[in-house]
């Protein structure tokens, strides 16, 4: 197939130029080679976020000119330059996929980077490399200081200045120049190098050009350094001309796959490439020279679709989207469509018989070039072939038998073809074929007008009166035609007609399932969405836990190896601090504990004996009175007091129990302190050590003279100096 004619007949000119833009250069539409593996690298580079290339020239004429040993200028290398640095750019970015394993393998060889590095990242020449042409550029700017200097001397000089129209040193053929009146030859001599749009004189005053003859010289000495080092890179590229040859054909490669990527997310468009059968199903699709369309979705996996219905409805538009797919396919360009739900075949070639072929220079009517037209496609194999109105250009009953016979025989030589039509007559022989998909442009009855969709299984009515009439065609006139048109027609439009409406009617029922499976996906996805948040979510936290358990474990082996006790009980304290802290259930407040009742407090069980209001309780465990907060308890079962019992039990002595009282009020410390040796007897300490510090001595004295009352405390003192001293209270229980 000829690709600009293809282009042209299926409007997709537009979106293919635009497409082209993305190149770093200009190459082929097609990949040559593997297109499977050409997929999977696109598909691969499309996960990665990247820079796009640069503009890049082709490298043909470089290649040539190092095959004849010739000497490429500065502009030719750099070239080279930046395919290779961008290689480099991708090669640092250390990727862990197939893109990162085919650029893991260009090597750049060292002979290579002698070249590069005398380029900066704008393609300048690193002067500063070579100390000859360093100094000859520092000398240039000297001379071109002077004659800055000299200029702004003469512009103020009492003589000239009333010939100047302005203060501005200008640039004309490259030349510093005044802008100055007529008569200015008799205070300034120099030459004429232009006139302003004012009549104004542009002149190089003579002071300089001694000056500027010296950077002339210079430049001539900077010219011949430049062409050496020319000559030397060119000699070592012609020595790297595989590599460069490797380079070139990888680059172009990553070109075709990088312009893709970049041009479908421009476009918010998928990529999707041919398969290997030839059924084309579209989901969703909208042709790129569309603006606001609706989505075509359609199944065609018959041998023959053939499209009837209104006229202006859309069935063109709907052949060349189907040709416009497989070719985009084809050549793996991205467009419009749902990619999961679409598919669509691999054809050798594609034709589009869509144009008038009407010539009157060439002298031949539109059946005979349509003729011509299919005398050539008899000629394709394993083709996809379009024709609009393939009745085009004589009479109906004819063509009718005509083009059965030959749409029989291109199925035969396993071509598949679209056809759109206003013949029923050719529609209903065709439709007793099994290898035939009938497809409709529906008209909208109440609106009278298409609605540029389309049914399957069905027969569709042009509705030539109705557009007609929608056009602009009299009434009288339309319903004339109706008369001639007779009784037995227009009965055949009417079950055409209704069995047109059936067909919507299963179409709207079709769309009330299709909404409910999408509601019910949409909750599936959900659902699935939120398992996968909560599964994150606990293994987020529970390595949250497993680090804080580590790091509480380290602390704790850092105290057992201490040997100072302050320091033990400063490294476990740190400890407890790095432990997660337990998340616990508050119990409902609408319970009401009363005496008698069986309860849980931490994990012992007791009995009520006595209630202080709502909040305060005292229970016995095991004989042992403990006055608790009701919120610490958890209710078993109510039960009746057990009778009183003395049990003594023995415990071993524990040690390194704290509790720390600093910047606490007396009560709130007194509360605290409470609680605190509670607990302590309920999990068997004898001896802990209270912390209240020195400060003004109030919170000292409360806590005396709490430890004084508390009928469980046997004795306390002051703590070791290395524990705390005058500030700490060793408590026996």
């Amino acid at each position: 197939m000829q690709i600009d004619k293809i282009l042209t007949q299926l409007d997709l000119d537009s979106h293919i130029s635009q497409f082209r833009s993305f190149f770093s250069r200009e190459d082929s539409l097609y990949i040559e080679g593997d297109q499977e593996l050409h997929y999977r690298y696109i598909k691969a580079l499309d996960k990665i976020e990247f820079n796009a290339p640069p503009k890049v020239i082709d490298f043909f004429s470089i290649k040539n000119h190092l095959k004849k040993h010739g000497v490429l200028n500065f502009e030719q290398i750099f070239e080279l330059v930046k395919v290779v640095r961008y290689f480099r750019y991708f090669r640092n970015k250390k990727l862990d996929c197939i893109i990162g394993e085919w650029i893991e393998k260009i090597e750049i060889p060292e002979k290579f980077l002698e070249v590069e590095k005398y380029f900066d990242f704008q393609g300048n020449f690193e002067e500063n490399l070579d100390e000859t042409l360093f100094g000859l550029g520092q000398r240039i700017k000297e001379h071109k200081g002077e004659i800055s200097a000299s200029l702004k001397r003469l512009m103020g000089s009492s003589k000239i200045s009333g010939y100047l129209v302005d203060t501005q040193v200008h640039f004309i053929n490259n030349e510093e120049c005044l802008l100055v009146r007529g008569g200015f030859n008799h205070v300034l001599k120099g030459a004429v190098v232009g006139r302003s749009t004012g009549g104004f004189f542009y002149v190089a005053p003579d002071i300089i050009l001694k000056t500027k003859e010296k950077i002339r010289y210079i430049e001539q000495e900077r010219e011949a350094l430049f062409y050496a080092y020319a000559k030397e890179f060119s000699q070592k590229l012609s020595e790297l001309l595989p590599f460069i040859n490797y380079i070139d054909k990888e680059f172009s490669k990553f070109d075709n796959y990088q312009a893709r990527v970049l041009f479908a997310r421009s476009k918010d468009l998928q990529i999707i490439k041919s398969k290997n059968h030839k059924n084309i199903v579209l989901k969703d699709f909208i042709h790129p020279a569309l603006q606001h369309a609706k989505p075509i979705n359609v199944d065609f996996s018959k041998n023959i679709l053939m499209i009837t219905g209104v006229n202006a409805g859309g069935k063109t538009m709907l052949l060349k989207s189907i040709l416009a797919s497989a070719f985009m396919a084809k050549y793996i360009i991205p467009m419009k469509l749902n990619e999961t739900k679409s598919e669509i075949g691999n054809f050798k070639d594609l034709e589009a018989i869509i144009d008038d072929p009407q010539n009157v220079k060439n002298d031949i009517s539109t059946f005979a070039g349509r003729m011509q037209q299919f005398s050539q496609i008899f000629t394709k194999k394993q083709a996809l072939i379009g024709i609009d109105e393939i009745e085009l250009g004589t009479d109906s009953d004819e063509a009718a038998a005509l083009f059965k016979v030959i749409l029989d025989d291109l199925i035969k030589k396993g071509q598949k073809v679209v056809v759109t039509t206003h013949h029923k007559r050719l529609a209903a022989l065709m439709a007793d074929r099994e290898d035939v998909e009938l497809l409709a442009a529906i008209y909208d009855e109440d609106q009278r007008r298409p609605t540029y969709e389309f049914m399957q299984g069905i027969i569709g009515k042009s509705y030539a009166f109705e557009t007609a009439s929608r056009y602009g065609i009299a009434h009288r006139l339309v319903d004339e035609a109706k008369k001639v048109y007779g009784d037995n027609s227009e009965k055949l439009s009417l079950l055409i007609e209704r069995g047109s409406e059936l067909e919507r009617e299963l179409k709207q029922k079709h769309q009330q399932v299709d909404e409910k499976l999408n509601e019910l996906e949409k909750k599936e996805r959900a659902l699935k969405e939120q398992r996968e948040a909560l599964n994150l979510e606990l293994q987020k936290q529970e390595a949250l836990l497993k680090q804080s358990y580590e790091e509480a474990i380290n602390e704790a082996k850092k105290a057992a190896r201490g040997g100072d006790i302050k320091e033990i009980h400063r490294a476990m304290n740190k400890a407890n601090k790095k432990l997660p802290h337990e998340q616990k259930a508050e119990i409902p407040r609408d319970i009401e504990f009363k005496v008698g009742n069986e309860v849980k407090y931490h994990s012992q069980s007791g009995v009520i004996v006595s209630m202080k209001g709502k909040n305060d309780a005292t229970i016995d465990i095991n004989g042992m009175k403990v006055r608790v907060k009701t919120k610490h308890l958890k209710p078993t079962k109510i039960v009746k007091q057990k009778p009183k019992t003395d049990i003594r039990v023995n415990v071993e002595k524990k040690a390194g129990l704290k509790c720390d009282l600093h910047g606490m009020r007396g009560d709130e410390a007194c509360e605290v302190l409470d609680k605190f040796l509670n607990d302590a007897l309920v999990n068997g300490w004898d001896e802990v050590i209270v912390y209240h510090g020195i400060g003004t001595g109030k919170l000292s004295h409360a806590v005396k003279e709490f430890l004084k009352h508390h009928p469980r405390v046997k004795k306390f003192e002051d703590a070791p100096a290395h524990m705390g001293g005058f500030g700490a209270k060793i408590v026996t229980l």
